[in-house]
């Protein structure tokens, strides 16, 4: 868990803010230590959390949402709650990325997007926000940065990457004005290339994880 919040500030992915979380059990799930994730130490053990029930004294009210997530997908991991600043930007457009190449397929045909510009800090507001995820692996949350989900946080943190690549793309597509004759990734087309075969989380994970203080590759 605290490689990957290195990982997402070490990506540009994320600065003070910003949040991560792995699965434990059915009920329970460990967060990362409400502090700037480029700056989690081993020291750092982060805090468990009830999938149920209110939230542990100094953990940042927006756990709520991974709460909201665990509750709802079973199969559900690994989550990353970060600030992409492509997808940022696309985001004060009322745009999320859709699927114009490799990366972007994992979240065809587009990513939901939740309107509302407030921070998510109320069970109403994370209720919402994972209305909004449904089933997909991404939400972007208004200007406030986007959420992954995975069957593992390595997965989420790949996502991550990816989903912020997409929003370069979109961003290009964009400016360029060509939005409408831009390659839109058919259904088969994007299910085709939208693959986790051939150890691509692992060779993604390694390159964003390179020389971490606690990473397995190191």
């Amino acid at each position: 868990m605290r490689t990957t919040g290195r990982a997402l500030a070490r990506a540009g992915l994320a600065t003070a803010y910003g949040h991560c979380s792995l699965r434990l059990d059915a009920e329970h799930f460990l967060v990362c230590a409400p502090r700037p994730m480029g700056l989690l130490t081993p020291q750092n053990s982060g805090t468990v959390v009830s999938v149920h029930g209110p939230l542990p004294d100094g953990v940042l009210g927006e756990v709520r949402i991974h709460q909201q997530v665990y509750k709802r997908r079973a199969e559900v991991n690994g989550i990353c709650r970060f600030f992409p600043p492509h997808v940022m930007a696309l985001a004060a457009m009322k745009l999320t990325p859709s699927a114009r190449h490799g990366f972007s397929s994992y979240f065809y045909p587009h990513v939901p997007r939740w309107e509302h510009t407030a921070l998510v800090r109320n069970e109403a507001a994370a209720e919402g926000v994972v209305d909004t995820l449904g089933n997909a692996p991404a939400v972007v949350v208004s200007v406030n940065g986007a959420v992954t989900v995975a069957d593992s946080i390595q997965k989420a943190l790949v996502l991550a990457w990816f989903l912020e690549d997409a929003g370069r793309v979109e961003n290009a597509v964009q400016a360029a004005g060509h939005a409408d004759t831009a390659i839109f990734n058919t259904p088969q087309e994007a299910q085709e290339r939208a693959t986790w075969n051939g150890g691509i989380v692992e060779r993604m994970w390694d390159y964003l994880t390179h020389d971490d203080i606690e990473a397995k590759n190191t």
